[in-house]
């Protein structure tokens, strides 16, 4: 089994990025290839899932090993596949998603791509017990529950919130604006303007 690749990214799709580890291209199907930065000289390590079918071997990627962890818990229920997991980590942050199934919360995990009311039941009855290497937080259950904008995952407001739904606008998904999010927040000041915001949010997502 292939556990982790380790490799210069040498091209990245909507749907998946292909990962050159000592001149052999492995393409590596992910939640959200825009996680991965796209660097000339440097290394990047994907946690990975090598998935056997009949019509075709498959691997599947993730950043961390928690993500990992939860796809493979998640393709072991009655009903869910590789795509509908990934789909899930894509709809959520793995903590979030642990929060909700922990907490029984079926309108959290119903808004998740693929799941109905029966999916969300069988998780929650399948995983509940089982969830309990990802550390939770407190936000990850407000987060889950609807009572704190997952958008607002650094406690910012405003001008980050319009800067958002300007990249929203440009085509851009909330999976990408956050992690943009994630690298600029460190060195963006209280005082920037949303088009500084802007400029500084897209260079991220260039180099991404």
């Amino acid at each position: 089994m292939i556990d982790f690749l380790r490799g210069k990214l040498a091209a990245r799709e909507t749907e998946y990025v292909v990962l050159d580890v000592n001149g052999v291209g492995y393409r590596v199907f992910c939640a959200n290839p825009y996680a991965f930065g796209l660097k000339e000289d440097g290394e990047v390590t994907l946690f990975t899932h090598y998935h056997v079918r009949e019509d075709a071997h498959l691997l599947f990627g993730f950043p961390t090993r928690e993500e990992q962890m939860l796809f493979r818990q998640l393709i072991d229920v009655s009903g869910i596949g590789p795509k509908v997991a990934l789909g899930i980590l894509a709809g959520g942050r793995p903590e979030t998603v642990v929060a909700a199934i922990q907490q029984e919360n079926i309108a959290f995990l119903t808004k998740l791509p693929g799941i109905g009311k029966k999916t969300a039941q069988r998780l929650i009855f399948d995983l509940k017990e089982k969830l309990g290497a990802l550390p939770v937080t407190e936000r990850d259950l407000a987060v889950s529950f609807g009572l704190v904008d997952p958008s607002d995952e650094f406690g910012t407001q405003g001008v980050w919130g319009e800067v958002k739904q300007g990249l929203l606008a440009l085509g851009y998904t909330e999976a990408e604006a956050d992690r943009a999010w994630s690298r600029i927040q460190p060195k963006v000041k209280d005082t920037d303007p949303a088009d500084v915001i802007m400029k500084q949010a897209l260079q991220a997502l260039f180099q991404m």
